[in-house]
């Protein structure tokens, strides 16, 4: 392990465990005590209904997107599939904003989603040996283990 190693191991924990809790504790709310339902119509289908966007898509999108937080919120949260369920929160971050673009041109992005944008971008770049702590880290180090099937892109053949 290289001089950073430990240092490094921890700043990504701290970082993964941020940005799962960030989605995971909000969808909680949204799926246990709000509602899926009552989150598409409060939060999708009800401030959108002027627009040009259709109401089954809404509601869809409304329905899904807690959802979507709750799982992706706990596999960055475990770190367990790391890459889906950052996946699941860059697809949810990229819906949200573009329903706050329709809503608000001029949507200021800088207190919901860049902070969150950050960690996804910053997660999904750094290579995944770094994330020490995480469960896929874990597998993957033990003794004979196998390359997870669940990893979409393995990187150029050398």
């Amino acid at each position: 392990m290289d001089r950073l190693g430990p240092s490094r191991g921890w700043g990504v924990l701290f970082a993964r465990l941020v940005l799962g809790l960030m989605f995971f504790q909000g969808a909680w709310w949204r799926v246990f005590d709000l509602g899926p339902l009552e989150h598409a119509r409060r939060f999708f289908v009800g401030p959108y209904a002027d627009s040009v966007l259709p109401e089954w898509a809404l509601w869809v999108a409304g329905t899904a997107v807690p959802f979507a937080e709750l799982v992706g919120g706990a596999l960055v949260l475990l770190g367990l599939w790391r890459l889906p369920g950052l996946i699941l929160l860059g697809g949810v971050l990229v819906t949200v904003t573009f329903g706050h673009l329709v809503a608000e041109p001029i949507y200021a992005f800088n207190a919901h989603v860049m902070p969150r944008l950050a960690l996804v971008v910053f997660l999904l770049v750094i290579p995944q040996s770094w994330d020490h702590f995480s469960l896929d880290e874990w597998r993957r180090r033990r003794p004979g283990a196998k390359r997870s099937s669940l990893i979409f892109w393995r990187g150029p053949k050398r």
